[in-house]
């Protein structure tokens, strides 16, 4: 805006008027934008409400006290006003319908109008250990292994992996993919967010495997081992919890696979063709939790 003989000039409209005209060209413009709201109101329901996963303290009986990096985003980003309804998820197994009570720059409140079981987590519980990767493919194997339903990610540094020291994982590091997790489980509609461990070298992870009704690591010279042979051969026939295995590019050296062996891991293939690491991750997840009847509508 730019002022001139006690007139208040638009460069984006060109329109000129005085400060009184202002505050009514403002007035107009936000109830433009309640009218469109009006006029095209958002999905109704889970499926057409945006989600957020928000901590603990967030949770305050019947309020819901959000800060202000989410505030941010609803407010600039996603434009969410007053009234309108989004889901909240305590990580914790519960999801709350919410009406906006007060949307401010630097913290957002709202009512809770429903609370309920969250849904879309798989009874089947992947661990992922994934070789650690370039950036860019590594942050998509945490997208879309959590849009399946991973359950837990765990970094491992191998003998071919492109990062070889613990040390190499800074905690900005951390903190980014922890991001692109959450922001993953929000938009593929999770119920929890999945976990993320610190990197570990291949050999201590190994030695630390518990819990766990089955272990499988792919690979290209797996020949005549299906995944779903392996699935259906161990001592119950349908693991719920499981450790899957995804070497670099290059795949697993030949005394890393008899490590997993002698760990108890099975050497399954995903087929006849050969598939890059990322996508891998996201073939293997998918298989076990189709076979598992996880990916039933």
């Amino acid at each position: 805006m730019a002022k001139k003989d006690g007139l208040i000039s638009s460069r984006i409209t060109g329109i000129i008027f005085s400060a009184a005209g202002k505050e009514k060209w403002q007035e107009r413009r936000l109830m433009s934008r309640k009218n469109y709201k009006k006029r095209n109101p958002p999905e109704q329901g889970v499926h057409g409400l945006h989600r957020f996963f928000v901590p603990g303290e967030s949770v305050q009986g019947k309020k819901i006290v959000m800060a202000e990096q989410q505030a941010q985003q609803i407010r600039n980003v996603l434009r969410i006003g007053e009234g309108e309804h989004i889901i909240v998820l305590d990580n914790q197994g519960w999801e709350y319908e919410v009406v906006l009570t007060a949307v401010r720059r630097s913290e957002v409140t709202g009512q809770v109008v429903e609370k309920r079981q969250a849904m879309g987590e798989p009874d089947t519980q992947i661990t992922l250990y994934q070789s650690l990767l370039k950036r860019e493919k590594f942050e998509w194997v945490l997208q879309k292994c959590t849009e399946v339903g991973v359950r837990r990610f765990v970094p491992v540094i191998t003998e071919r992996s492109l990062i070889r020291g613990l040390d190499a994982t800074k905690v900005d590091k951390m903190e980014r993919w922890r991001r692109i997790i959450t922001e993953a489980a929000e938009q593929s509609r999770r119920g929890r967010v999945p976990e993320l461990a610190l990197p570990v070298k291949f050999e201590q992870c190994m030695a630390a495997l518990e819990g766990f009704d089955c272990l499988l690591m792919p690979s290209a010279k797996a020949e005549g081992v299906s995944l779903r042979a392996a699935l259906a051969g161990g001592e119950r026939d349908k693991p719920s919890t499981i450790a899957l295995f995804i070497g670099p590019e290059g795949g697993f050296t030949e005394k890393e696979m008899e490590l997993g062996r002698a760990s108890g891991a099975v050497a399954v293939s995903l087929g006849r063709r050969i598939l890059r690491t990322e996508t891998a991750a996201v073939v293997a997840a998918s298989l076990i939790l189709y076979e598992s009847g996880e990916m039933d509508g």
